[in-house]
């Protein structure tokens, strides 16, 4: 993959909030309350069963509670190159729309998302036409994709998420405070290829995408992170001596949610101040695959 402005940038952080309600899995720096459970623990068949039926009902539950101010964290490495960055705003969990700010190494930009369509605006930078804002087509990028009409940020679809998730699928780790707030730990195996587009998500993911979740004393999810590792064909420009390569694309995002209820108000810019790039982003992802 190759780290080209804006592009892989919108890319990377639409797919983030595409997902937030969807799936994750954690780690950092959460405080261990200290159940003296090891990540063993709730092993038994009761244990998991409990556990998968919790886990499965944290995404309506998290979807109930119709918006949040949620918190990113991403790491993006590829090609011996990182982009670090981190996220920080609202979203209205029953249609998908927020708001956020992301900052990163090469600077700040302003991020909606409004009706399926991802709207930014980098500080400093000028889109096509000296235009400050440009926007991606979340559903016209899902259908060309493969993903069919499977709409990004769409909570009604985490139900294919809890569908893809067995009894087998899930560990309960222990119990962790997350700003002061108890949540349930939860190792977690999702079934790719029971998911919205698996097939074609599957040859890039593998078989099983790993999570974890951290779910509060009302079942809801208080922290995310997905840790994944994409395989994809390399481009003769970007292996230059061994094209054949595939190349290699490790993504860690953390998530954390807080303040559920929170007032969301996620309008789209003047269209008079947008350009549409959406088929350049299309382009772009058609090469790199």
């Amino acid at each position: 993959m190759r780290f080209r402005g804006r592009n892989s940038g919108a890319i990377v952080v639409a797919a983030v909030v595409g997902s937030v309600v969807l799936s994750g899995c954690g780690g950092g720096d959460a405080e261990a309350e200290g159940d003296g459970k090891s990540p063993s623990a709730g092993t038994s068949a009761g244990a998991r069963e409990q556990g998968t039926t919790e886990v499965r009902a944290a995404y309506d539950k998290t979807a109930e509670a119709e918006s949040a101010r949620m918190t990113i964290r991403m790491k993006l490495s590829a090609e011996g190159k990182t982009i670090t960055s981190d996220g920080e705003g609202v979203i209205d969990l029953a249609d998908g729309d927020s708001v956020m700010t992301v900052s990163a190494q090469d600077g700040t930009l302003e991020q909606r998302v409004v009706d399926q369509v991802l709207y930014q605006k980098v500080t400093g930078q000028k889109a096509p036409g000296g235009k400050p804002w440009i926007k991606i087509d979340l559903k016209k990028a899902a259908a060309q994709q493969g993903l069919g009409n499977q709409q990004l940020g769409d909570p009604a679809q985490t139900a294919a998420y809890a569908k893809a998730i067995t009894d087998k699928d899930v560990t309960k780790v222990g119990t962790e405070k997350i700003d002061g707030t108890r949540t349930t730990h939860y190792k977690v195996s999702v079934d790719v290829a029971k998911l919205p587009g698996g097939e074609q998500m599957s040859k890039q993911l593998g078989p099983t995408l790993p999570m974890q979740v951290w779910l509060d004393d009302e079942g809801r999810l208080r922290r995310q992170q997905i840790d994944m590792t994409v395989d994809a064909p390399a481009s003769a420009s970007a292996q230059p001596d061994n094209s054949a390569a595939p190349q290699r694309l490790k993504m860690s995002t953390v998530l954390q949610f807080s303040d559920f209820g929170t007032e969301v108000h996620a309008e789209a810019p003047p269209s008079g101040q947008v350009a549409d790039m959406t088929d350049e982003a299309l382009r772009g992802a058609r090469q790199q695959s």
